[in-house]
């Protein structure tokens, strides 16, 4: 070993679960001499180099700890969600692209919810800035390897959930089990109005 140049490095003797924050690590690694042609690249010395961070996957004993097997809360948290205002429920509705604003929407958004009833046929707007809490499906934007900013078209039917209180989420289920389900963007400085519902006449002048 002498003659390989070894190092010491961080090793996991105990699996360790995704999410495990690096303060309850202590008994789950140990240090250990290996020759310097088999240290891994981004090999942390020591816990203290990762301090607060969390694990991002699960770590088999055996394996070196690298830095990149660890990020901070911050960094995981999903940027696909936004927390509900407390005591409001979530739900959500599966919706075709067209009906969500072709999928330009995301967590934050505040919405219109329109529904529309075959009998009598009418179509009113039953809540309005409606908080947008999580979207699946939608359309994304991000960068490359390269640094080249893509686009990544919507699915064609997404998952949008919603922020309501409860006496709504008894209507956004029904609308969405019995009607047709139209989502406006709707932004939350923007004015409420009583628009009534449209009906045939209204439409076929």
């Amino acid at each position: 070993m002498a003659d390989m140049s070894p190092e010491s490095v961080l090793v996991v003797t105990e699996s360790v679960p995704e999410g495990t924050p690096v303060s309850e690590m202590t008994d789950s690694v140990s240090t250990d001499e290996v020759p310097s042609s088999a240290v891994i690249p981004g090999g942390i010395g020591s816990l203290e180099d990762v301090a607060g961070e969390l694990t991002t996957t699960t770590l088999y004993p055996g394996e070196q700890l690298v830095e990149g097997r660890f990020a901070s809360p911050e960094e995981l948290e999903d940027p696909m969600k936004v927390d509900a205002p407390e005591g409001f429920h979530e739900i959500t509705v599966q919706l075709p692209t067209t009906r969500v604003i072709g999928g330009h929407l995301t967590p934050g958004d505040t919405v219109g919810f329109f529904v529309s009833a075959s009998d009598p046929q009418e179509t009113q707007l039953t809540l309005q800035k409606v908080l947008v809490t999580r979207v699946d499906g939608g359309v994304t934007e991000g960068v490359d390897d390269e640094g080249v900013e893509t686009t990544t078209p919507a699915a064609d039917t997404l998952m949008v959930t919603l922020a309501v209180e409860a006496s709504d989420a008894r209507l956004v289920a029904h609308a969405a089990e019995f009607h047709g389900v139209w989502l406006s963007l709707e932004p939350e400085s923007g004015p409420e109005v009583e628009s009534g519902s449209a009906e045939v006449q209204d439409v076929l002048r």
